[in-house]
């Protein structure tokens, strides 16, 4: 399962030195609701060598304004703090997986 990150935990989680992925939903948005169970897939498949999580537009408006999402589903890949790729919009589950690998 996902993590839940929000702009509180994202430092934290960030200082672990794993990749992230962080996936930026809200429960009304279509699209994101097709990425959520690929991106709990993710969560199990890559437990202990990345981060895989979600954060709720609707719940934190601080963290997607950090970023500067305008549009959901945006998915960032994060490594040592820095966005090192994205993905916006809905995606097959091998093009996160081929994004991911290459940050571990």
């Amino acid at each position: 399962m996902a993590q839940h990150i929000t702009s509180e935990n994202f430092d934290a989680l960030c200082n672990t030195g794993k990749p992230m992925i962080l996936d930026f939903w809200a429960t009304w948005c279509g699209p994101c609701r097709r990425m959520a169970p690929i991106i709990d897939e993710m969560a199990d498949e890559y437990d202990g060598r990345a981060i895989v999580g979600k954060c709720d537009i609707e719940e934190d408006e601080d963290l997607p304004m950090r970023f500067g999402v305008r549009s959901i589903p945006t998915i960032l890949f994060i490594k040592d703090g820095q966005v090192v790729d994205k993905q916006v919009g809905a995606c097959p589950k091998s093009a996160l997986q081929q994004k991911l690998n290459v940050l571990l």
